[in-house]
């Protein structure tokens, strides 16, 4: 088993981690450029050399029911593919086919849905028309840059 130090050292080799101490002695790290709410990659590595990686549904992983593979016993190799599979995961948007329609949330409770009509993505806050898209993508990218999710 890798000693703390040597856990740490591996994952300070990812520039795009940001290390946050939390209590106990344990230490997180976190991917702010997550394209989701998920930004914690590294959860709780302890001095004793547990620690936890976030997979989500990553196949290839079997993860807790939050997503997360205990690294205790995990060789360099493994830690390294294991952050980088998470990483990936947390930087690539989901692959789905867009419903007709789709109902979008903020953190302030606000909702808007986005509606496939004639060849166009329509937002609408109730019934009101607030934006129109040409395609999905485009449409999507305005409502995550203004802070909503899909619900």
């Amino acid at each position: 088993m890798l000693t703390f130090q040597e856990k740490l050292d591996i994952i300070e080799t990812f520039d795009e981690l940001t290390k946050k101490e939390v209590s106990l002695n344990r230490v997180n790290f976190h991917f702010e450029d997550s394209l989701y709410d998920k930004t914690v990659v590294v959860y709780h590595l302890h001095p004793n050399g547990n620690g936890f990686v976030y997979t989500g549904e990553l196949p290839q992983y079997e993860s807790n029911a939050k997503g997360l593979v205990n690294i205790r016993d995990y060789s360099e190799e493994e830690i390294r593919t294991i952050i980088t599979a998470s990483i990936t995961y947390l930087s690539q948007e989901e692959e789905i086919e867009p419903a007709a329609q789709q109902t979008w949330k903020d953190s302030e409770g606000h909702t808007l849905l986005l509606v496939e009509e004639d060849d166009r993505w329509n937002i609408y806050a109730d019934e009101n028309l607030e934006d129109s898209f040409g395609g999905y993508d485009e449409a999507a990218l305005y409502l995550r840059e203004e802070g909503f999710k899909i619900r």
